[in-house]
């Protein structure tokens, strides 16, 4: 199965980088599923929000808040103000 990169990059550090499966975030424009192959977006995070990983079988839930969600061929980068790991599920 095809993989995504995916960077969750905070102002002071990067949070989380690694192939996953799929990453949901919220923006403004509603909540958003990313598949390997989706189209090219930018994104504005809603505040607060949440990103979701799900990788390796396991789903990593951060809570953030501002920021932008980028998608492009290469992968996803989401770029926070604030990051903190809120919960991990299997």
């Amino acid at each position: 199965m095809a993989q995504l990169q995916v960077e969750l990059v905070a102002v002071e550090e990067k949070v989380w980088s690694g192939t996953a499966d799929f990453v949901v975030a919220r923006t403004t424009e509603g909540e958003l599923g990313v598949l390997p192959g989706h189209a090219p977006l930018l994104g504005q995070l809603k505040e607060p929000s949440q990103v979701r990983i799900k990788h390796d079988g396991i789903e990593s839930v951060y809570e953030v808040s501002g920021g932008f969600l980028s998608v492009t061929g290469e992968g996803v980068t989401i770029l926070a103000e604030s990051c903190e790991f809120a919960d991990e599920k299997r």
